[in-house]
């Protein structure tokens, strides 16, 4: 006589995809939404600076501070709004060719890829990993001894990748398909 077991969640399957057995963790359409639109909003929390960074449409950055213009993004951020321990050590880096490369390519990366669902796995420690340092920039921050913005936005980045919102109205489902995808799971 067989015995049926239910299978066990593993990181090999695709966490939460919709219509799929592992849909565990999130079951109602309004909170798969809700999840969308988090990742949706996030990623263009991230895609924004890096349009107005590098196209200088005047928002934060002036046409003339540009990327393209030869602006440098990091600059104007790590030299007027450091504080804490660690400003000197931002402040000698601020405006460093690799330093602005690396920021300007997370945003994009992880606006990218936030919006389109794909990816989530990386932008989610990646963007973590920019808010984390942004905190550091700013310790302490002046409203709350420990608490700001920039980590509500980390925790809705790590949500919406443990989740497997990328699928919920993303392309998150046809990127897991792929067979890199599939032959590297880090890349969900």
């Amino acid at each position: 006589m067989a015995v049926h077991t239910p299978e066990r969640h593993t990181l090999r399957r695709p966490v939460g995809r919709p219509g799929s057995q592992d849909d565990v963790l999130v079951r109602s359409g309004r909170t798969r939404l809700l999840l969308a639109a988090s990742r949706v909003l996030v990623g263009f929390f991230f895609l924004w600076p890096f349009l107005d960074k590098a196209l200088g449409l005047g928002r934060s950055t002036p046409s003339a501070g540009a990327w393209i213009n030869g602006g440098h993004p990091t600059e104007g951020f790590l030299l007027h709004g450091t504080q804490g321990p660690f400003a000197h050590l931002f402040d000698s880096v601020a405006g460093a060719w690799w330093l602005d490369t690396l920021f300007m390519l997370g945003l994009l990366g992880v606006g990218l890829a936030m919006i389109l669902g794909i990816g989530m796995r990386i932008a989610a420690v990646s963007g973590t990993l920019m808010m984390g340092f942004m905190w550091l920039v700013t310790l302490w921050p002046s409203a709350n001894p420990f608490m700001d913005s920039h980590w509500m936005i980390a925790l809705v980045l790590l949500i919406t990748a443990a989740t497997g919102a990328g699928s919920y109205y993303g392309l998150g489902g046809r990127w897991a398909e792929l067979r890199l995808v599939r032959e590297h799971r880090w890349l969900v």
